[in-house]
């Protein structure tokens, strides 16, 4: 009798530490989520910054500077709900005026452009990778959510399910191979 409440003891023990581990594994990664949408946040803005500044300059044609300060004062502002496409609009307003390499070359030869165009660079070839980063983070966090054992025993607490930030983060191929 002792010996079998001794097992059943060390049973609910190890089950009660596995589900403890579970809980904080889940919890890690629900950091490492927020850490990756913080970062992509931050490069969507930087992004949206450097494409208003560049709209402004000057150094772009008026068409092409009211289309890109739109599409990034739009992303700037967006709700999250509306976030998404307000992005995936900004690079296609990028794509649609830095299509021709020729428009990346005046950009560059204006003074201050070279600068401008590198910055710009950088900021839509991040974009890509924050976004993997991020949509990664939710991948691992959802595939853990999915398991019986952390639905049954709500070990995600109120945590909201996680989404995924699906965007067009596609650069503007002439803009980005000029300044590999």
């Amino acid at each position: 009798m002792t010996a079998t409440l001794i097992w059943i003891f060390v049973a609910l023990v190890a089950i009660g530490l596995y589900l403890s581990w579970t809980a904080g594994r889940l919890d890690r990664l629900h950091v490492r989520m927020d850490a990756a949408r913080a970062a992509l946040d931050a490069q969507l803005l930087r992004r949206a910054s450097v494409t208003q500044e560049l709209a402004t300059s000057g150094v772009l044609d008026p068409a092409a500077s009211i289309v890109l300060y739109e599409a990034a004062h739009a992303a700037r502002q967006a709700e999250e709900e509306q976030r998404e496409v307000a992005e995936s609009e900004l690079s296609q307003a990028l794509r649609a005026v830095f299509e021709d390499p020729q428009q990346v070359e005046a950009v560059r030869e204006a003074p201050g452009g070279e600068s401008a165009a590198r910055e710009l660079a950088e900021a839509v070839r991040r974009v890509p990778m924050a976004r993997r980063f991020h949509n990664d983070a939710v991948g691992a966090a959802r595939r853990l959510r999915e398991h019986r054992k952390v639905r049954w025993f709500r070990l995600a607490g109120h945590a909201p399910f996680p989404l995924a930030f699906e965007m067009d983060d596609e650069p503007p191929a002439a803009l980005v191979e000029r300044a590999s």
